[in-house]
């Protein structure tokens, strides 16, 4: 299905909902936690209506959203989903209204700020599950570092400064090698296609072309980035400290 604007709607959820949070006063702090869980609670909704209609008998994506966003640079704002990413989908938004729940009590300080970042997260989850583009899932996997990063930073433990540098120090430099893997992909593809691109599809159909150790160095590119992201072993001395003080 082309042009299907729901996966953009459920995008958009807790995007527009982490807007208006701003407007709200920071003392009113009942008003907010119930505003934020409604808001996780409405993208629950719709994940799970896109549950429902997804057809598990076909292979290809579905409720595709396609659109150039950068021409000059073959980039579009290209969201679909399989049934592996509409699993995640349906699990990040059945997660957060339990977060944001499990957090009242918990959280005193800054209420307002905690649930701007966590519908906040909840966009850079959204969007990284659904993005059929390589530079614009890039741009939702950073997204997800910004919220993660004060969540840590502000309302972790004793040690939560320590943890939350960390934290960006790693996952920064894995954002990193995946930019240049990106890139690198990208400009490589343009001797099969005859031009620049990162919308995923039209690289899925030339990367069977390209030779064994091409593909080796941006396996080993991408997998390292998602290691330290994940993370494994060896490279995940950040996880106890970001996990023990968050």
């Amino acid at each position: 299905m082309e042009n299907n604007l729901l996966l953009t709607y459920l995008l958009f959820i807790p995007l527009t909902g982490a807007v208006v949070l701003l407007f709200f006063k920071s003392e009113n702090e009942k008003a907010i936690k119930y505003f934020g869980l409604a808001v996780s609670v409405i993208a629950f909704l719709l994940a799970l209506y896109i549950y429902f209609n997804f057809d598990s008998n076909s292979g290809e994506f579905q409720f595709v959203h396609k659109f150039k966003w950068i021409a000059n640079l073959s980039i579009f704002y290209h969201v679909g989903i399989d049934g592996i990413a509409l699993l995640l989908l349906l699990l990040t938004t059945f997660i957060t209204p339990l977060t944001l729940i499990s957090s009242w009590s918990g959280i005193t300080k800054k209420v307002k700020e905690f649930t701007f970042f966590m519908l906040f997260l909840e966009v850079g989850m959204i969007g990284v599950f659904i993005s059929l583009d390589l530079f614009l899932f890039y741009v939702f996997w950073e997204v997800m570092l910004i919220p993660m990063y004060f969540i840590i930073g502000v309302w972790g433990g004793k040690e939560r400064i320590y943890a939350a540098v960390k934290f960006f120090i790693y996952t920064m430099a894995g954002s990193l090698i995946m930019l240049v893997a990106i890139v690198w992909l990208s400009v490589h593809a343009t001797n099969y296609l005859g031009y620049f691109t990162t919308d995923l599809v039209e690289l899925y159909s030339v990367a069977p072309l390209f030779g064994l150790d091409v593909q080796t160095y941006l396996f080993l590119a991408f997998a390292l980035s998602f290691a330290i992201k994940v993370p494994l072993f060896p490279l995940h001395t950040w996880l106890p400290d970001a996990h023990v003080q968050a």
